[in-house]
């Protein structure tokens, strides 16, 4: 099966709370946080570690992210630990974010450029994708050398690709034609 389908279940439960107690920020960040935890080579180690009891390793993770979890999100942490789910939280943090974002309208978009983009240039990819989407936009950027030049903007599944690199591909794939 694969870890989406197994995560949504855990992320709807968690949304469902979160939502429920007006905390979608505070869940995001401390879901955040746990994923980003969970990620840890050693982190992943003690979680296999058949040795380990699941509330042994509730506690260590817990431990780890040092007093910035609610009573909600531990016991979150601890049923998805004694269920052998907490493996998921990477899924289940960008299954949460994505229907955080469906709720509250906006869209996350992740801009990919060859080089630095100005907070001008910014704003005007942020303005034309949010005109093409009919929604506003939270934009991520990230600098790729090998595009050579242009960009690369993702949202959700539509991905624009106005890269030099691509522009080449396609000119090579003509030619050979």
């Amino acid at each position: 099966m694969e870890l989406t389908t197994c995560a949504r279940p855990y992320a709807k439960a968690a949304f469902k709370i979160a939502k429920e107690h007006d905390q979608l920020c505070e869940w995001s960040q401390m879901l955040t946080l746990c994923a980003s935890v969970s990620r840890r080579e050693a982190v992943g180690r003690m979680l296999k570690d058949p040795s380990t009891t699941g509330d042994m390793k509730a506690d260590a993770f817990i431990k780890l992210c040092e007093g910035s979890l609610t009573v909600e999100v531990e016991n979150y942490i601890r049923i998805l630990t004694n269920k052998k789910r907490i493996f998921l939280l990477p899924q289940i943090d960008a299954i949460f974010e994505q229907m955080k974002a469906q709720d509250q309208s906006y869209q996350d978009v992740v801009v990919t450029s060859a080089f630095p983009l100005s907070d001008e240039q910014q704003d005007k990819i942020a303005e034309k994708v949010e005109k093409r989407l009919g929604r506003s936009v939270r934009m991520h950027t990230q600098v790729d050398n090998y595009l050579i030049g242009g960009v690369i903007v993702k949202a959700g599944d539509l991905v624009i690709d106005g890269s030099v690199r691509s522009r080449l591909t396609k000119l090579a794939d003509a030619m050979i034609s």
